[in-house]
């Protein structure tokens, strides 16, 4: 009997056979790819804690030092977390080192690098390699030549370090930014309208870290005005005009002005803080008074408030960051106006029990003030001579000058000037500069030497509306802080 062989109800048995080939090499493979991906996923989450742990990257290059006279070497090293400005820009510290003096603060310079890379900051280091020409006042020159590069975006080869929010730091020193010092009231100046809650008014603080000394410290209201601003197209208020106190067009590129930075290479430290002023210089105006009745000037009590408040604070600061407590005042122009506020010994509480840290001292030792306003009711003394904006202006807020001197003489600082007590001051003047600045120094300085106040002179350093830019005459501004500024004096100073 034959038998048939079976049917198959599919296919063959050979393509079975292929069939269940291809499902094992299409799971070999998947498994293949998922540990593959597992794998690629680990690298990726190393590498990114990595990134976190590490600058992104550091570029070398040489720079022509005007001091030297030769190429150094210098290294940029960005943050792994950059901070930027309102613009995009990013925030830089310019961090001089191997100069040609002994540094005060006791870190290692990888430590402070470190730690400023740590903050955000892009970190731009230059190597003088001890010369001998790197110190005080010649160092000043590159101060000057590094903040003209940076205005200009070419710093470096870098076109994005921040023009408001940049730094030159020597070595051993490190920054405290942004330190609130005064809320701001916005029914002072009411510019813009929509700007009804007040910001909060800030100051930089640059400091030797680790010192083995206290030491006394400079401070500076800008001569740039910061101030809330109104965007109509997002129909909000912006950050675009907060912290301009170091724009650089405005303020230490646009003048040349390299005191403060180069206070460091004579062992102090330094501040700059929002002018009291939060408005745009051009503009304010009291509640319901005519539009830019506060062109170009300021008022009290509002400025002094703020002056005292500021000069508080950083005493109050004194332990945390080993400064002496003793405080000296650089003033320019419009920050002349105001640190001005800061020098007289009366007593007036409505400014003294207002801002931050009521009850410490806000008595400042030593001022180096240049052209400024230090007496309103003076300023029809001499007409044409430069103040027009105040002689028709200063009446709209202040009523006559006849019917309401007091209140006119309480805007200036030479009416805080009561006794011998006041700070000793050198005033700085080039005698082209504009008349009613003349006028105003000159009866200042008048007013303080009758009472007994030391005070010196300083004229033609320069040109026009300029500050000393001169190594003597830098080192004579340099020489009147340190003598004035010696000594410890924080337990005193409260």
């Amino acid at each position: 009997m034959t038998h048939s062989q079976p049917q198959q109800s599919g296919t063959s048995l050979s393509s079975i056979a292929i069939v269940q080939q291809q499902l094992v090499i299409r799971r070999f493979v998947s498994y293949i790819f998922q540990q593959e991906r597992t794998r690629f996923k680990f690298g990726l989450t190393c590498l990114l804690l990595i990134s976190l742990s590490l600058p992104s990257f550091a570029a070398k290059g040489k720079w022509l030092s005007k001091v030297t006279g030769t190429n150094i070497s210098y290294k940029v090293t960005e943050s792994s977390r950059p901070l930027k400005d309102y613009q995009g820009n990013y925030i830089t510290v310019v961090y001089l080192q191997k100069l040609g003096f002994k540094k005060i603060g006791g870190n290692k310079r990888k430590t402070d690098v470190k730690y400023l890379l740590g903050q955000g900051y892009r970190v731009i280091e230059l190597n003088y390699r001890h010369h001998a020409k790197a110190v005080s006042p010649a160092i000043n020159y590159d101060i000057i030549a590094i903040n003209d590069s940076i205005a200009a975006g070419s710093f470096a080869r870098l076109h994005n370090c921040s023009r408001y929010r940049s730094y030159i730091l020597f070595e051993g020193y490190r920054i405290m930014r942004d330190v609130p010092y005064f809320v701001d009231d916005p029914r002072i100046y009411n510019t813009p309208a929509e700007y009804t809650v007040g910001d909060t008014l800030h100051m930089d603080i640059i400091y030797p870290a680790n010192t083995s000394h206290a030491v006394p410290l400079i401070l500076s209201f800008s001569y740039s005005n910061s101030y809330a601003s109104w965007d109509e197209e997002k129909k909000g208020l912006t950050a675009a005009n907060r912290n301009q106190r170091l724009n650089l067009g405005n303020t230490l590129a646009g003048f040349n002005d390299s005191f403060l930075e180069g206070a460091a290479a004579r062992g102090m430290a330094w501040a700059i803080a929002d002018h009291p002023k939060y408005a745009p210089w051009g503009k304010g105006k009291p509640p319901g008074g005519p539009n830019d009745a506060y062109k170009s000037f300021q008022t009290n009590p509002d400025a002094a408030r703020k002056v005292k408040s500021a000069v508080r604070t950083l005493r109050a600061m004194a332990g945390r960051l080993n400064l002496s407590g003793k405080i000296g005042i650089y003033g320019f122009s419009r920050g002349a106006t105001a640190g001005s506020l800061a020098v007289g010994d009366r007593s007036v509480p409505e400014l003294e029990n207002s801002g931050f840290n009521i009850g410490v001292s806000d008595e400042v030792q030593a001022a180096a003030l240049g052209p400024g306003v230090f007496d309103y009711t003076r300023i029809y003394e001499v007409t044409d001579d430069g103040d027009g904006n105040l002689e028709t202006r200063s009446p709209w807020v202040w009523g006559p000058l006849k019917d309401n001197y007091e209140r006119w003489e309480q805007m200036g600082a030479a009416y805080l000037a009561q006794s011998a007590n006041t700070a000793p001051v050198l005033f700085f003047l080039n005698r082209d500069d504009e008349g009613y600045y003349q006028e105003q120094l000159k009866h200042f300085k008048a007013k303080l030497d009758s009472i007994g106040v030391r005070t010196e002179l300083m004229l033609d350093y320069g040109k026009g509306h300029s500050v000393p830019q001169r190594e003597g005459d830098l080192k004579r501004l340099y020489d009147f802080f340190r003598k004035n500024l010696a000594g410890l004096n924080r337990d005193k100073a409260g």
